[in-house]
């Protein structure tokens, strides 16, 4: 699967108000929705057509489903009845339960809805069978347009519906976002902080509950009075687990939404509660304090309303805290802001957005268990200069994001196992090489790899100047990825992408033949005996004398120059344009050949006869190249072989189309230097 070169400047935050049109006619909603109406036609969405393809893509469809508009589905459909509410989400035959728990918790934020679900649409008038919903992708809000014809067995919707059966903004959500990653398949299993993080552009973070600190009350209610998102779960120990209920009636390895936290008066003290919901509308915790349990007899009517408490089979439901720790493994909360959950003060925090790629072969180096490539990986300075206020560190968040993994699920991709680390950066600029990290050890890191979208930790360092390396646990695994650092102060951040330099000598003249070595009078003979008296070789009699002195270099292991590259040398050397190679011309360019040998064999470091492409980065400096990312990749795709190895000839081939390249460079600098000094002087 290709992954595309990222700018490496880092970018401000998107504003929701800046949503990108993403349908492929180029039109907007309102646009698509007016030429609907104007041509008395219902909207049908070519890039999410009804068919198969839009459901799944490993397997059919169970029973035969039919494509159906609410107005086929019931007689009076409702785009929002009565309000948006958490009751409106009721799990259908998909395992998507993580993304209704987000949808669930994005009903408690009426503002941050409405940016999700434009509240002005309907099934009223101007009707076009077309609604539309943004989403956040990396640094990006996107609206994406659908059209409302939605899967349906006898009748009925086969996935998310409402409580009430003519109310479909949560349908229509659901297929929007199934749309955005590609299929309703692609929606099967996953993490609620992911949807909650499209739905807010916001920052996330995971407390293990048995871990949690003590004021872990303070932090959840906090949490929910900010109107962040809080998700919570039980943790399996295998796959046959999964789904499992226990004996107090709660479902594990299922995402739950936190919908409320509070203490109620219970027998002249107070009790701290909190509040979850099933997104499955049904199945709900059976002891203490849940619907029916005896222990609401001892709490006024009048608290009870307060607490909207209800004994209904509708999936949400209260529980005593220290239960809730007992019983539940893992709480995710997506804060609009980050303001840590810890502190009493808000604050205005700056963001920076890097885009990056990890490329198999060139800058996929993989965890710093793998030292001899952990250093080819994107490289991002961070510069901390302000100290928090009162403090003596530099606040920040750092949050590692890899993109579309779900989009490519019907490819076969899996989410990575990602993570990053942070060391002290030594004066001066420039990618770190492989002896930095042998000798230095990390001053931070995420605290561990682990296959989820994101990666987010908390730091606190002393002011300075950081090199953060963000990784893919195991080396040559590919995907691009999004980096957001979010500082209480402003902090400064730029990729370490090398500008591209060229650096070399001027060629040396050849030697006048009263002064030539005892290795190029045997180079003369060799000629002679081939060329004739004119001294001038085709490029089918280079490869002949080239093969035949590497034969002799005992050190040398790599196989044969190739024809190819010997056109390629004649291409570079030939200065009368005849096609051949002159003896002077061999005598300049075996000297750079006998320097470029020296640093393929100096590169080689299992004498194998080939090199990694992850050490091309070094090879191509010590030639005089100075190359970024982008460059980087290009070249390892083209020269390298499926086991991230370069040949020699692949070697040579990539220095001469280099120093071709350099001289074109070269010449067009010099005749726009003698146009703009022609213009100055006119």
């Amino acid at each position: 699967m290709p992954y595309l070169y990222r700018a490496a400047k880092p970018r401000q935050p998107a504003l929701p108000r800046d949503a990108r049109a993403t349908h492929s006619s180029g039109q907007d909603y309102e646009a698509l929705r007016q030429e609907c109406r104007r041509r008395a036609v219902l909207f049908e969405d070519p890039d999410f057509p009804a068919t198969d393809a839009s459901l799944f893509f490993s397997e059919k469809p169970p029973v035969p489903f039919v494509w159906k508009r609410p107005g086929d589905i019931v007689k009076d459909p409702k785009f929002i009845l009565g309000g948006a509410t958490r009751t409106d989400i009721c799990q259908g035959d998909l395992g998507d339960c993580w993304l209704l728990a987000a949808i669930a918790s994005l009903t408690l934020n009426q503002k941050t809805l409405a940016r999700v679900v434009p509240p002005d649409q309907n099934f009223g008038p101007g009707y076009a069978g077309i609604f539309h919903f943004q989403f956040w992708q990396h640094n990006e809000w996107l609206d994406v347009v659908i059209d409302d014809r939605l899967p349906t067995f006898n009748g009925r919707l086969v996935f998310l519906h409402s409580a009430e059966h003519n109310e479909f903004w949560s349908a229509l959500l659901e297929k929007a976002y199934a749309k955005l990653n590609g299929s309703y398949e692609a929606l099967k299993g996953g993490s609620t902080i992911e949807a909650m993080e499209d739905f807010t552009g916001g920052v996330g973070e995971m407390y293990e509950v048995k871990r949690a600190p003590d004021n872990f009350y303070e932090i959840l209610e906090k949490a929910l009075k900010r109107c962040s998102m809080v998700g919570c779960s039980i943790d399996i120990s295998s796959a046959a687990e999964s789904e499992a209920k226990t004996r107090f009636g709660l479902i594990k390895g299922h995402a739950y939404s936190v919908t409320g936290i509070d203490e109620v008066s219970y027998r002249g003290r107070k009790v701290q509660l909190i509040r979850i919901r099933n997104p499955w509308g049904q199945m709900e915790w059976n002891g203490p304090w849940s619907d029916n349990s005896p222990e609401w007899r001892s709490v006024s009517p009048s608290e009870q309303k307060r607490l909207s408490q209800t004994a209904l089979d509708d999936g949400e439901f209260w529980m005593k805290f220290e239960d809730f720790k007992v019983h539940f493994d893992k709480v995710e909360i997506c804060n609009l802001t980050p303001d840590a959950l810890e502190d009493s003060t808000p604050h205005k925090w700056e963001v920076t957005v890097h885009q990056g790629s990890w490329v198999r072969g060139s800058t996929a180096g993989g965890c710093r268990n793998f030292l001899d490539t952990f250093w080819t990986n994107p490289q991002i300075k961070l510069h901390l200069t302000e100290k928090d206020e009162g403090q003596d560190d530099c606040t920040f968040i750092a949050a590692l994001m890899q993109k579309d993994r779900r989009k490519l699920k019907k490819l076969g991709a899996d989410m990575l196992t990602i993570g990053y680390s942070i060391y002290e950066s030594p004066r001066g600029d420039g990618h770190l090489n492989k002896d930095f990290f042998r000798y230095h050890p990390s001053k931070a890191r995420s605290k561990t790899y682990i296959n989820l979208r994101e990666v987010s930790e908390r730091f606190k360092l002393p002011p300075g100047d950081y090199v953060l390396i963000p990784t893919t646990f195991e080396p040559h695994q590919e995907a691009d990825f999004c980096l957001r650092i979010f500082s209480e102060k402003k902090a400064i951040t730029e990729d370490l992408d090398e500008n591209v330099a060229i650096d070399l000598p001027e060629p040396p003249n050849p030697t006048p033949s009263s002064q030539e070595t005892e290795e190029e009078k045997q180079f003369r003979a060799l000629f002679e005996q081939i060329s004739g008296e004119d001294l001038e070789i085709t490029a089918e009699e280079l490869e002949y004398i080239l093969n035949a002195i590497l034969k002799k270099i005992k050190n040398i292991k790599f196989k044969n120059l190739s024809l190819v590259s010997c056109r390629n040398i004649i291409s570079l050397m030939d200065s009368s344009g005849n096609g051949k190679l002159e003896f002077d011309e061999f005598k300049v360019f075996w000297e750079r050949m006998k320097k470029w040998i020296n640093i393929f064999l100096q590169f080689d470091f299992d004498k194998s006869g080939s090199m990694s492409s992850y050490e091309l980065r070094s090879a191509l400096k010590a030639a005089g190249y100075q190359l970024n990312n982008y460059l980087l990749q290009l070249i390892v795709l083209r020269y390298s072989d499926e086991q991230f190895q370069i040949e020699f000839d692949d070697f040579l081939n990539c220095l001469i189309r280099l120093e071709n390249a350099s001289r074109v460079f070269q010449t067009l600098s010099v005749k726009n230097k003698e146009f703009i000094n022609l213009n100055i002087s006119e």
